[in-house]
C-alpha cells in the first residue's frame, strides 16, 4: 500500500509547503529558511551573481583545470603545508562566530599535527582563486597499503562480479565516506561542523574511533565554496550556484567535487545546507531519477536517514525552547516538491559515481540573508552553534550507520556497478524489493530501458565534429568509457559500470509533466539533444567494433592550405575564435548564410586558433557581404549568461538602469543584451535617447527582453508567455535564417516564450515544431487549459528585425544560455550579437 502523501503536520513543515507551491519573483532572493533556496515549482530567472576579476577573465571551451600532483605510491598520513591567506576581516563568516576562509589553512596545518590520521590535500581552486581543502580521516596506511586499497577501490568499479566474491575486499577495504560542506557560500556551518568532527576523531583513544577509521576513509570537502563563505553569497566568484551545475561542470568547485566522487568513490556521502526548520534530511520526493539503481539508493538513503533524524531529533532542541522544529525526511513527510529528477545537485550526481546513500541535509536555524543583516549578534551565533551542533551528529549517525551496515554498503556499491556492466535491468522499488521502507507506492516507481549503446559520429560537417568531440571530452571526465570505431565514430556501450551517468548525459530524457504538479528545478538537460552534437541510439545489438579506447576526442582543428577561409559560426567555439582575430583587427566578414570570411592572409593566427578551439577554417571563394566587428555587449542578465558571453569572446560590459541613467557611454557597434532587471520604465529620457541614438542594437531574451522590446517600441510583435512553471528540452525548426543557419533542432527554454502578431519587416528566424514540441521536462497547461506546449506549438520562438531608427533587433523566447548548458544554442546569441 502506498504511503499517504500527507501534507506536513507541523508548522514550521507547513511553511515548507508553502514555500514550495510559492513562485518567487525573477529579481527577488529568495525569503525565508529553503535549503535548496532558489526553489520555486515555478522557474525563475536565475540571479546574477557578484562582479569579480575572475568573473570577467575568458575561460577557453574545455581547458582543463589544475589539479594537484599525483602521488599514487604515497601512504596515509599526506600531509601538505598549506599557504595561509591573508586576513580578511571583511569574512562574512565572522559575524556569525564561524571561522573564516583564512583561518582554515592554519587550523588544518595544526590538525595535520594532532597525529597520524590527518591529511590534508588541495583539491583544486575557486573561480576567485581560493583554494579547496579536501581531508581525508583515517587510520595510517603503508605506501603498499594504500596502492592494495586502490587496486581494490578499482576492482569494485572494474571488475564488480569478481569484487562481488573478493574476500579481501570484505574484510580489508575501507568504506569511503565523503562529507561536502558549504556548497552555498552563506550555508556556513558544516564547515565549521567538519573541522570539530576531524579534531575529535585525530584525538580520539577510544576503540570504537580506531575501529571505524581502520574500516573507513572520511573525505570532507572543508568548503566547496570559499568565495561565496568569505562575500556571504550563495554563489561562487562567477555568481554560480555550484548546486546546480553537477551535469554542465562549467565551475572548477564542481569540477574539483566530480573529481573528488571518481578518485575516491564515496559510498556514502552527506551535502550540508541551510536552512530548512526542521532540519530536512533526504531522501527525497517523486519524482526520481529514472537512470539510478534506486532500490539500492532508497534502502541505505532511507535507513540512514532515520539514523540521522533520531540523532538530530535526540539533541533536545524544542520548538517551545530554541525554535527548532523536528526533523523532516521528505520521502516519508512530503508528497512532492523536494524531488531527486535532475543530476544538478551533489547528492543526486554522486549515485552515478557509487554512492548508495546520499543525501542533502538542511540545517533549521537562518542566518543568511535577511536574518544575517537584521538580527542581533548573540542571536545569530546562538542559531550557527545549533547548526553546527546538528550538522556534527548528521555526520556522525552517517559513520555510526556505514561502520555498523558495512558489509551491505560496499556490496550494495558493487551491485550497482555490477548490473551496468552486465546489462541487467533496474530493480523498480517495491515494499518487496527495498524491505523495511514503508509506503512505496507507484509513484515512486521511476525506471529507463538503457540502450545498448549510443554512436556519436565523428562528423563531417564543422559543427559536429567539434560537437561531437566537446561531448566526448565530457563523457571521459565524468568517467564513462568510450570507444572508437573503425570509422571515427565515438561508442559508448552501456554495458559498463557507469551506465547511469551515460544515460544522464546522452538521452533525449523523458516528458514527466503528468507525474507531478510541481518540480523542484530543471527537468530536462539532454546533453545529446543540446550540446550540438549527433548521437544515435542503438537500441540492440550489434555494437560497432572498437578499435580503441578514447582518452580524449581527436583533435579536430584544421586550416585549409590556401586561398581565403571560411569560420561556420555554428558553434562556441567558432565564435571565440571569430571574436580572438576581430580583437586582433583581422578584416573579417559575413556571409549571407551569418558564416564568416577570414582573409588567407591570417591563416597563421587560423591556425594557431583552430589548433587552440578544434575548429576548421575551410576553404572559400565568398567575399562576404559585409564587414564584422568587434563587439561590445552590454549586458542585463543572469551570471550563468554572462559567463557564457565571455566564454564566446565577447566584451561584456554589465549595465543596469543606474548605470545607463548615469551617462552610459555608448559605441559603434555595441550591443544591448537584456534578459533580466532592465525596465524602460526606469530609464531616464536621456538614457533612452542616448541609446537610440547610438544605434545599438538590441538582443532580448525571454519574458523581461520581450516587456522591454514593447515598452520601447522596438518591434512590432506580441509575445506570448507559456506556463510560468515550465522547462526542458524542445524541437525547434529554423528557418534558414543568418541567424539559425546550422543551428541544431532542439532548444532549451524555462517560462518559454513566443511570438505572434508579427508586423512589418519582422522576420521568423526560428520557431517551435508544429506538433509536440515538448520532448523532456516538464511543462503543463495553466488551470485555464492555456500556456502548454500544444499552445506554442509552430509559433516564432527567434524574431527579428530593424527598429525604424534601423538598429537590429533579436527576441528569444528560448534560454539559449541557461547556466552555460544547452552549448548548441550558443551559437544563435553569437550570430544575434555580430550582426548589427
Amino acid at each position: 500500500m502506498a504511503r499517504p502523501r500527507s501534507v506536513l503536520i507541523t508548522t514550521t513543515c507547513a511553511a515548507l509547503g508553502a514555500l514550495v507551491l510559492t513562485a518567487l519573483p525573477a529579481s527577488a532572493a529568495p525569503p525565508g529558511p529553503p535549503g535548496r533556496t532558489d526553489h520555486a515549482p515555478r522557474p525563475v530567472r536565475e540571479d546574477g551573481g557578484p562582479e569579480s576579476a575572475a568573473s570577467r577573465l575568458p575561460r577557453a571551451f574545455g581547458a582543463p583545470d589544475a589539479a594537484p600532483a599525483a602521488r599514487p605510491g604515497t601512504g596515509y598520513p599526506r600531509r601538505t603545508a598549506l599557504t595561509v591567506p591573508p586576513v580578511d576581516p571583511a569574512d562574512r563568516s565572522v559575524k556569525l562566530g564561524l571561522a573564516p576562509y583564512h583561518a582554515l589553512a592554519p587550523r588544518l596545518n595544526a590538525l595535520q599535527r594532532l597525529g597520524d590520521r590527518v591529511s590534508v590535500e588541495v583539491a583544486g581552486r575557486s573561480a576567485g582563486g581560493h583554494e579547496l581543502y579536501l581531508v581525508t580521516v583515517t587510520a595510517p596506511e603503508s605506501a603498499g597499503q594504500s596502492r592494495e586499497q586502490e587496486r581494490m577501490r578499482e576492482r569494485i568499479e572494474n571488475a564488480p562480479a569478481a569484487a562481488a566474491k573478493d574476500p579481501r575486499i570484505k574484510a580489508a577495504y575501507k568504506t569511503p565516506v565523503f562529507f561536502n560542506n558549504n556548497i552555498h557560500g552563506n550555508e556556513w556551518e558544516g564547515t565549521d561542523a567538519a573541522l570539530k568532527l576531524i579534531e575529535e576523531l585525530a584525538t580520539a583513544t577510544d576503540r570504537k574511533t580506531a575501529g571505524l577509521l581502520a574500516r573507513t576513509r572520511i573525505y570532507l570537502n572543508v568548503t566547496a565554496n570559499p568565495d561565496g563563505r568569505i562575500a556571504g553569497t550563495r554563489t561562487n566568484a562567477n555568481g554560480f550556484d555550484l548546486n546546480r551545475d553537477f551535469v554542465t561542470a562549467s565551475q572548477p568547485e564542481a569540477r574539483a567535487i566530480r573529481r573528488i566522487a571518481i578518485d575516491k568513490q564515496p559510498a556514502v556521502m552527506l551535502d550540508l545546507h541551510g536552512y530548512v526548520n526542521g532540519t530536512l534530511i533526504e531522501p527525497t520526493t517523486p519524482p526520481h531519477g529514472e537512470n539510478y539503481e534506486y532500490d539500492l539508493f532508497l534502502k541505505n538513503s532511507y535507513a540512514n536517514a532515520l539514523g540521522m533524524e533520531k540523532a538530530v531529533n535526540g539533541l533536545g532542541y524544542t520548538p517551545a525552547k530554541d525554535g527548532v522544529e523536528p526533523a523532516v525526511i521528505p520521502f516519508r513527510d512530503m508528497p512532492e516538491g523536494w524531488d531527486d529528477w535532475p543530476p544538478i545537485f551533489t547528492p543526486q550526481y554522486m549515485p552515478f559515481q557509487g554512492a548508495v546513500a546520499a543525501h542533502t541535509i538542511e540545517f533549521p536555524m537562518a542566518v543568511n540573508n535577511e536574518e544575517y543583516d537584521t538580527l542581533p549578534v548573540a542571536e545569530l551565533r546562538r542559531r550557527s552553534a545549533i547548526n553546527v551542533g546538528i550538522a556534527g551528529v548528521a555526520m556522525r549517525a552517517a559513520l555510526d550507520y556505514t561502520d555498523a551496515h558495512r558489509g551491505s554498503v560496499l556490496a550494495d556499491q558493487i551491485e550497482t556497478f555490477r548490473r551496468g556492466a552486465a546489462g541487467e535491468p533496474q530493480r523498480p522499488v517495491s515494499e518487496k524489493t527495498v524491505p523495511g521502507v514503508p509506503g512505496i507506492g507507484p509513484e515512486d516507481v521511476y525506471t529507463t530501458s538503457f540502450p545498448r549503446a549510443y554512436v556519436i559520429p565523428a562528423g563531417r560537417s564543422q559543427r559536429s565534429a567539434v560537437a561531437a568531440a566537446r561531448l566526448v571530452d565530457h563523457l571521459v571526465a565524468n568517467d564513462v568509457r568510450v570507444g572508437r570505431a573503425a570509422d571515427g565514430s565515438y561508442v559508448v556501450d552501456l554495458r559498463q559500470p557507469k551506465r547511469g551517468i551515460a544515460n544522464v548525459i546522452l538521452a533525449d530524457g523523458r516528458d514527466i509533466s503528468g507525474d507531478v504538479s510541481t518540480m523542484y528545478d530543471i527537468s530536462g538537460w539532454s546533453l545529446g539533444l543540446l550540446w550540438g552534437a549527433t548521437v544515435r541510439r542503438v537500441e540492440r545489438g550489434p555494437v560497432p567494433p572498437v578499435v580503441d579506447t578514447v582518452h580524449a576526442a581527436a583533435p579536430t582543428g584544421s586550416v585549409a592550405p590556401r586561398g581565403d577561409l571560411l569560420l561556420r559560426l555554428d558553434d562556441p567555439k567558432e565564435l571565440v575564435a571569430v571574436n580572438a582575430l576581430l580583437a586582433r583587427g583581422v578584416a573579417v566578414r559575413r556571409t549571407e548564410n551569418g558564416a564568416a570570411v577570414v582573409p588567407g592572409s591570417a591563416r597563421k593566427a587560423a591556425r594557431e586558433l583552430a589548433e587552440r578551439y578544434g575548429v576548421v577554417f575551410g576553404a572559400t571563394k565568398e567575399r562576404g557581404t559585409a564587414p564584422l566587428a568587434r563587439t561590445r555587449v552590454a549586458a542585463s542578465a543572469s551570471a550563468g549568461e554572462l559567463f557564457a558571453l565571455r566564454e564566446m569572446g565577447f566584451d561584456v560590459v554589465p549595465v543596469s538602469a543606474a548605470s545607463l541613467n548615469g551617462g552610459f557611454r555608448w559605441a559603434a557597434g555595441d550591443v544591448l543584451y537584456v534578459s533580466r532587471g532592465l525596465d524602460w520604465a526606469e530609464l531616464n529620457p536621456a538614457a533612452r535617447s542616448a541609446l537610440r541614438a547610438s544605434g545599438a542594437g538590441v538582443v532580448a531574451v525571454g519574458a523581461d527582453g520581450a516587456a522591454f522590446n514593447a515598452a520601447a517600441g522596438l518591434l512590432p510583435v506580441t509575445s506570448v508567455a507559456g506556463n510560468g512553471d515550465a522547462n526542458g528540452v524542445v524541437r525547434v525548426r529554423g528557418a534558414g535564417s543568418p541567424l539559425t543557419s546550422g543551428a541544431p533542432g532542439h532548444a532549451f527554454v524555462y517560462a518559454p516564450l513566443w511570438f505572434t502578431g508579427l508586423g512589418a519587416g519582422v522576420r521568423t528566424d526560428l520557431s517551435y515544431a508544429p506538433v509536440a514540441p515538448l520532448v523532456s521536462g516538464h511543462w503543463r497547461p495553466l488551470a485555464d487549459g492555456r500556456g502548454g506546449p500544444a499552445d506554442a506549438a509552430g509559433w516564432a520562438a527567434v524574431v527579428s528585425g530593424r527598429t525604424g531608427y534601423g538598429a537590429p533587433v533579436v527576441l528569444i523566447g528560448t534560454e539559449p544560455l541557461f547556466r552555460d548548458h544547452p552549448k548548441g544554442s550558443f551559437a544563435l546569441v553569437g550570430r544575434a550579437l555580430l550582426s548589427r
